[in-house]
């Protein structure tokens, strides 16, 4: 992955693009490129991710990061990060009238476990289920669980977005099924380059 930046490129987010670039993600997740957003935000990358495991693949989704350096009145604040996950659940769990709630608390839990401060979080979550019929009605029933969300960092003076990236991390292998990584249990980063900003 690789980053375009400028002089003119703000300070503030292109040290979020050497934390994205450095983030110590979890083994399962499989992290590529993304074409960011061209017309919501001054500044913005995105990355796409997959969960695989024993080359199955169990979740999908994408965080975009936003930057406004004048701010934002909507945001309440001068970064942004907007998510999507997608998983397939057991059926039964898709009839669970607490899904929603279950599936909002994997991101708003993920955050807190990782330490992050933030403000005005917003989503949805969506659960859907796919009955065949006639020549397909030998197919399986299937249900998927999808989570819109964003959130603005609450941030120092010098970014230090990676607690957020390892919540979204969580956020992801948990739709994926994965339990989260024990107490005191780091993930070395691999070196990467960022993503090519718009």
């Amino acid at each position: 992955m690789s980053a375009h930046t400028t002089s003119l490129t703000p300070e503030a987010f292109t040290s979020a693009l050497a934390e994205l670039a450095d983030a110590p993600w979890r083994p399962e997740m499989v992290i590529g490129p993304l074409p960011a957003p061209q017309k919501i935000a001054p500044f913005a990358t995105a990355v796409s991710a997959d969960v695989v495991v024993s080359d199955e693949e169990l979740a999908s989704g994408r965080l975009i990061l936003l930057h406004d350096p004048a701010g934002n009145a909507s945001w309440e604040g001068a970064f942004r990060f907007v998510t999507y996950a997608h998983a397939e659940v057991d059926a039964e769990m898709a009839t669970d009238p607490l899904l929603a709630e279950v599936a909002w608390s994997w991101l708003t839990e993920s955050l807190d476990r990782q330490g992050c401060d933030y403000v005005a979080p917003g989503g949805t979550v969506t659960a859907v289920q796919s009955t065949s019929f006639g020549s397909m009605s030998a197919e399986p029933r299937r249900a998927e669980v999808e989570i819109r969300a964003s959130w603005t960092p609450v941030l120092d003076t010098v970014p230090r977005i990676t607690p957020h990236l390892m919540a979204w991390s969580e956020l992801l292998c948990t739709t994926a099924g994965l339990p989260p990584l024990p107490t005191g249990v780091v993930m070395m980063p691999a070196r990467r380059t960022p993503p090519r900003r718009r």
